[in-house]
């Protein structure tokens, strides 16, 4: 069972929304290029918040898993480290999306950046979902070993894969601000 994408493109949202204040200053020299930068902006963080709010439920899903396996002493004992080690990784990823700088110059800085560039970077964050998905369906896998009494340490391996990978992934946005900020 695949789940779909449930978050709409938020940039195209975001400028299909616009105020009779927006159309008028849009037609200042200059300032509209600003403008489409502050929406592209306005779009990364909505997404972000959205995929770690996300990523925040998928891990209350992993702690209830957790929960029911301690209904066992000798499960719990066997998968508690490698399960604490996927939810400290997991946290720390919420943490970076939350805090991930949006890779935007503001209207009087020195670094300009350009529209193109924000696209990239824009993009780079809306891959993140893929990652999403195959976490979520990682703790639905978990979860099913824990309650058929299959491979759990077979499943807790894939999701920490699932969660490793998303990190590194993550990791590199820092290398595409650095390639717009160059």
């Amino acid at each position: 069972m695949t789940q779909e994408k449930q978050v709409p493109d938020l940039f195209d949202k975001i400028t299909g929304e616009s105020t009779a204040l927006g159309r008028l200053l849009s037609k200042i020299p200059g300032l509209s290029g600003y403008m489409e930068r502050s929406r592209r902006r306005e779009a990364d963080q909505l997404l972000r918040e959205t995929i770690a709010t996300r990523l925040e439920a998928v891990r209350v899903q992993l702690g209830q898993v957790s929960e029911e396996l301690s209904s066992d002493i000798i499960l719990a004992i066997d998968h508690a480290e490698p399960l604490g080690r996927v939810d400290t990784r997991l946290m720390g990823l919420i943490g970076k999306i939350k805090d991930a700088p949006v890779g935007y110059a503001g209207f009087f800085d020195a670094i300009k950046v350009k529209e193109d560039d924000l696209a990239r970077l824009y993009a780079f964050d809306e891959s993140m979902l893929d990652y999403l998905d195959v976490i979520d369906l990682s703790v639905a896998a978990l979860n099913k070993a824990v309650m058929d009494e299959g491979d759990i340490k077979r499943a807790i391996r894939e999701l920490d894969k699932a969660v490793r990978v998303a990190n590194e992934t993550f990791a590199s946005r820092n290398e595409v601000l650095m390639g717009i900020t160059e």
